[in-house]
């Protein structure tokens, strides 16, 4: 039974297009959530401020600090002047300003094409590959720091919210399409377990005792990149670049040797996580970059809880949940939600495995 659900095709659902969750909640905390329990198969629905009571002093939660750019930008076509949408993924080269990038509408984009960005050209790049059937490789031709630069991606670019956000960027998104303790710039997507949390709800889990830890893992197209195999095991996941600093490995393995609870915040903390543990399951530092590409069955060996949000079909984040919870139980889960009237995706509501 183990190996029928490598396929794809087991982690189907339909899902009504009215629980997409097209903005977020007007406070953060005032999400949904729902209470998996991995051991009794049990569900609860709660609010996300009960997670407060969920855990005890000297508990770790493992977040995700990294920070979401403007990744989308709108650029102009030499000669022709034709609109092309251009989407950063991840810089290749920093001295050679080389990036890696999604063109849209592709079929229009060649090798040696130069791109104008800004109403005064601000911005130029030209195309040096072709990398996939969207993918491009672009050189910014760009004479200044890359401080500079970067400043002037943040003044032209857009926020790069999901394809399924059925409307334009909107001035709300650049606040809330980022976790509150984002610090790291470099991801083309905000870690939404850690979006559900306020300033008030960091507070009193800091007066409670539960302490926070910090990965950088700097999510790129990788982690959305659709399963286009039915056998799941042969799918690969694009490297994002990942850090787990001294201070974070020092919490967690410290709270491990208590036997207290680790929590990640998120699928991409879970998979930070797991990219760098020990024979003898203690976390270490790493700098480099992570393909981790979690799916049933896996043996967990750091966190025993995981805050994350309703993923979409045949996706990879519902093949971690899965991995996490077991197949069963999380599309039981995920039916329960749907009948619920849950929040799904991104802005929506959460999900908490213990």
């Amino acid at each position: 039974m183990a190996a029928q659900r490598m396929k794809l095709s087991h982690f189907k659902f339909d899902l009504p297009t009215e629980q997409i969750a097209q903005y977020p909640l007007d406070n953060r905390d005032d999400s949904r959530m729902m209470v998996v329990d991995r051991k009794t198969g049990k569900f609860e629905h709660k609010m996300f401020k009960d997670i407060l009571g969920m855990f005890d002093e000297g508990d770790v939660f493992v977040a995700n600090d990294t920070k979401v750019f403007p990744a989308r930008l709108y650029g102009n076509k030499e000669k022709t002047g034709a609109v092309i949408e251009v989407f950063l993924l991840r810089e290749l080269n920093e001295e050679s300003m080389l990036w890696d990038v999604l063109v849209d509408p592709a079929r229009k984009i060649r090798i040696g094409n130069k791109l104008y960005f800004g109403d005064n050209d601000e911005l130029v790049a030209e195309v040096i590959d072709n990398t996939t059937s969207r993918g491009r490789t672009l050189r910014f031709l760009f004479d200044g720091p890359k401080s500079e630069f970067m400043a002037k991606i943040v003044e032209l670019g857009e926020t790069p919210l999901p394809r399924y956000i059925d409307r334009g960027t909107e001035d709300i998104d650049i606040e809330r399409f980022q976790t509150i303790y984002a610090k790291t710039e470099g991801a083309v997507a905000a870690p939404t377990g850690g979006l559900h949390f306020s300033k008030q709800v960091l507070k009193r889990l800091e007066i409670k005792g539960i302490d926070m830890a910090f990965i950088t893992l700097h999510i790129g197209l990788g982690t959305f990149r659709e399963v286009e195999v039915e056998d799941i095991t042969k799918h690969k996941v694009d490297s994002e670049q990942l850090i787990i600093g001294k201070d974070c490995v020092q919490r967690v393995n410290q709270a491990k040797s208590e036997g207290r609870r680790i929590c990640a915040i998120g699928t991409t903390a879970m998979r930070a996580l797991e990219t760098s543990v020990s024979t003898t399951d203690t976390l270490k530092e790493f700098s480099g970059w992570t393909n981790k590409f979690i799916f049933p069955k896996y043996d967990f060996r750091v966190a025993d809880s995981l805050l994350t949000n309703f993923h979409t079909p045949q996706s990879t984040l519902l093949m971690l949940q899965s991995a996490f919870a077991g197949h069963d139980l999380i599309m039981e889960a995920y039916n329960e939600a749907i009948k619920e009237g849950y929040r799904f995706y991104a802005y929506g509501d959460a999900l908490l495995i213990k």
